[in-house]
């Protein structure tokens, strides 16, 4: 009751507790330390102070941001309300439990935020009530005095033990009123004050055996607690010479990996008595009842001190060993020997580290000096072997960036990460001592890097060039394109369309492509003798946002096939057959030019080279046919036996593939000189008719064909030149018609010089594999000074 009515005064005094902040400018992720103060044995929901006000927090953004406290101990003393800031106390605290002696007794926190994040020191000093009161050893003790005591001589006593700590620990010793004895007391290290009994007047068995005294020890609290233990002086007429320690402190340092059994010291006790009456025995006593467990041995015999085991000088620094030194007397007399044993650190701990908050996945975006992760380093050694550094290993775009006080770190991105290069990151985190030999440890963080949408989609070739032969049929794919993306995700899924914005939309309404992988197909046939080559643009988008694209030049050359067949230019009769008749004087000689038969083919390349043969003839031996040229010429002089009328039938059977013909026939008439000469002129008007109609209906082929093969003379270089190459480009018309209309268009690419080439083609040249024997390969006749 008197510990409950104390805590609700010191409660009252405290109810408005001192709050210390302290803001220091801090790297990015650690910024601020706030200190509070608050009684030890508050109740569980105590308001302790609120963080979010203390570090400028918007409360409206707590939830958000994952306000938490870090304790770093298995027991959650405090918590804080995320709504609105406030710390409290999340279980009763003892101050004697958590700290014991030491004091200041102080509670680290660590108060993290995300979004972004941040982590602030936070001390909560707890303050000392005095809910203990002294405690002696034991309740009654019994101290055997000789009557030959001297006046003067001093009696030490078990000193009583208060938990408390500064005004509520013990502060003094009373004793009761009585003739015999007095108080004195000394400051004796840990122990603090020690009462010693003081002989005022000789004693006198006879006259009293033992005499009953109260020692009480009180604390400084307010009110003050005490604590009492009864002493019964047994007056003895034996053995009256107490042992005497040859010191008053014994003192050693030792290290704390030292292995049982090493020796520590001797004490040495003297008892100037006789026989057992002067024999010592040792024996190690506990601050509070009874033997000690200390982690020591003695010898009791030789007072040989030595190591049992267990030390640790992150648990305890200073052993203060009291040595009760007994004779063996009937009625034993004793001595205490104080013995200070300090452990002295050895580099036995390796630094931890304690990773507070992570951020796991970054965004390749993200700027230099991006928070990915809080941790708190600890040593349980101190100095140097207590002072850790942190590194991040191997050549990796994050960095280690301290706090002030060295014990919290940030790991932040040196540089903009890339998730093409690499996706993932195993980040290797070294935290090394100072200590010889050093210690250390290692911890492994995954951060995972998110795409960005920063790659555009690259076609497999810039630009595209396809052959498709004419006649294709309608719907169907004629070829594809293909595009990647370096990203991932939907930052990678390509879609295809064409880029109908251009001047050529005309081209693009007769042809569709596949959006998921590319493909074109073609809305309808195409035709070589009508559209030889066109171009277009594909577009390439990724699903990203925002969406990138990039787009690709097409050329389409059409490749001709043997769909036309020859058509016979001459002769031609009146009702459009092929058919003609040729008169020629009966004299002539051999090699006489008969007439010429011509013909035309729309194809070109093998399809449109026309060859000439004499399918029918009534003489073999009378006349002969050019096979490239149609000419038909005499092969001998006529005789008079020879017939007057001779017919002639001439196949022309172009080289395709499946080969295309066509006939004609020639009547050739023998007459006589001047039936000849008159026939000549009447013919050569009528003639000079038909040779307007064909050469008008020429030119207007050759024009068309020409302006056919200009057009795509003017895309084959504008290609060449895109492609920064020697591309040359020339049109030829064959100037020499002889009977086959040639078409041939040359080029040039690289160190070849290529021919898309109609009937005739030059020995020597060889077809370009993949062309459909339409282009052939000539070979270089220049000299080298042309050539460079």
């Amino acid at each position: 009751m008197a510990i409950t009515n104390i805590k609700e005064q010191w409660l009252d005094i405290w109810i408005s507790f001192s709050l210390a902040l302290l803001i220091l400018t801090h790297l990015e992720g650690i910024s601020a330390q706030i200190r509070y103060s608050i009684q030890e044995e508050l109740k569980s929901g105590t308001v302790v102070g609120n963080v979010a006000k203390d570090l400028g927090l918007e409360l409206g953004r707590l939830t958000e941001r994952n306000l938490r406290v870090v304790s770093g101990t298995k027991q959650d003393l405090f918590k804080v309300n995320a709504r609105d800031g406030a710390l409290l106390v999340n279980q009763r605290i003892n101050r004697e439990d958590l700290c014991a002696k030491t004091a200041p007794c102080i509670a680290n926190l660590k108060a993290v935020v995300e979004n972004p994040l941040e982590m602030h020191q936070i001390t909560v000093e707890i303050l000392d009530v005095n809910d203990h009161s002294p405690k002696f050893p034991e309740e009654n003790c019994t101290l055997e005095v000789l009557e030959s005591a001297i006046v003067g001589s001093r009696f030490q006593m078990e000193g009583a033990h208060d938990l408390d700590v500064g005004l509520n620990s013990l502060q003094a010793y009373k004793l009761n009123h009585n003739q015999y004895f007095r108080l004195e007391t000394e400051e004796f290290g840990e122990d603090g004050k020690v009462p010693f009994l003081i002989l005022q007047r000789p004693l006198d068995r006879e006259q009293a055996a033992q005499h009953s005294l109260l020692l009480t020890a009180n604390d400084g609290g307010k009110p003050s607690q005490s604590g009492t233990v009864n002493i019964t002086v047994i007056v003895s007429d034996i053995n009256d010479n107490s042992p005497v320690c040859d010191k008053q402190k014994y003192t050693i340092t030792i290290k704390e990996n030292a292995p049982a059994g090493t020796f520590l010291l001797t004490v040495n006790a003297t008892d100037t008595d006789e026989g057992v009456n002067g024999e010592i025995e040792y024996s190690l006593r506990s601050k509070l009842r009874g033997l000690s467990s200390e982690p020591f041995d003695l010898n009791s015999r030789t007072g040989r001190l030595t190591v049992k085991g267990g030390l640790d000088y992150e648990a305890k620094q200073v052993y203060e060993i009291k040595i009760l030194a007994a004779d063996k007397g009937a009625v034993s007399l004793s001595t205490h020997c104080n013995v200070v044993v300090r452990v002295e650190d050895v580099n036995d701990n390796q630094p931890e580290i304690d990773i507070t908050s992570l951020s796991s996945r970054i965004p390749e975006d993200a700027p230099p000096g991006t928070v990915v992760a809080l941790m708190g380093v600890t040593d349980l050694d101190s100095g140097v072997n207590g002072q850790v550094v942190c590194s991040v290993l191997g050549d990796l775009p994050f960095d280690l960036k301290p706090s002030p006080d060295g014990q919290s770190y940030s790991l932040v991105t040196k540089d903009y990460l890339d998730k093409e290069t690499i996706h993932m990151y195993e980040i290797t985190i070294t935290a090394k001592d100072l200590g010889n030999p050093a210690l250390s440890s290692t911890k492994v963080i995954q951060v995972d890097v998110l795409d960005v949408n920063d790659n555009s989609p690259l076609f497999t070739e810039s630009p595209y060039t396809f052959y498709v032969p004419e006649n294709n049929k309608a719907g169907l794919s004629i070829f594809s394109v293909r595009a990647q993306d370096d990203d991932g995700g939907e930052n990678a899924v390509v879609t295809y369309s064409l880029d109908r914005k251009s001047p050529r939309t005309t081209i693009t309404s007769f042809l569709n492509i596949n959006e998921a992988n590319g493909t074109v197909s073609a809305l309808k046939s195409f035709d070589f003798e009508t559209l030889k080559t066109f171009k277009f643009q594909v577009v390439a988008s990724d699903s990203g946002t925002p969406s990138l694209s990039s787009n690709v030049t097409v050329n389409v050359f059409i490749l001709d096939q043997n769909d036309n067949a020859p058509v016979i230019l001459y002769p031609v009769s009146s009702n459009g057959s092929a058919e003609g008749v040729e008169e020629i004087p009966r004299n002539v000689n051999a090699g006489h030019l008969v007439t010429k038969v011509r013909a035309y083919d729309a194809d070109i390349g093998y399809n449109g080279w026309l060859l000439f043969s004499l399918q029918e003839v009534t003489d073999h031996s009378l006349f002969g046919l050019d096979r490239y040229t149609g000419r038909i010429r005499t092969l001998r002089s006529f005789t008079e036996t020879d017939e007057a009328e001779h017919k002639l039938v001439i196949l022309v059977k172009d080289n395709g593939n499946v080969s295309l013909s066509a006939t004609a026939t020639v009547m050739v008439k023998v007459v006589e000189p001047k039936e000849a000469f008159a026939a000549s002129d009447v013919k050569s008007a009528t003639k000079d008719d038909e040779d307007s109609n064909v050469t008008f209906y020429l030119m207007i082929t050759l024009g068309s064909v020409s302006t056919l093969f200009l057009i795509s003379i003017i895309v084959l270089i504008a290609m060449q030149c895109s492609k920064s190459t020697e591309y040359t480009s020339k049109y030829l018309q064959e100037t020499n018609y002889d009977g086959t209309l040639c078409h041939s268009i040359q080029y040039r690419s690289g160190e070849k010089r290529y021919m898309l080439v109609g009937p005739r083609m030059s020995i020597g040249s060889t077809i370009v594999p993949g062309s459909h024997a339409n282009t052939l390969m000539l070979p270089d006749r220049r000299t080298p000074g042309e050539i460079s």
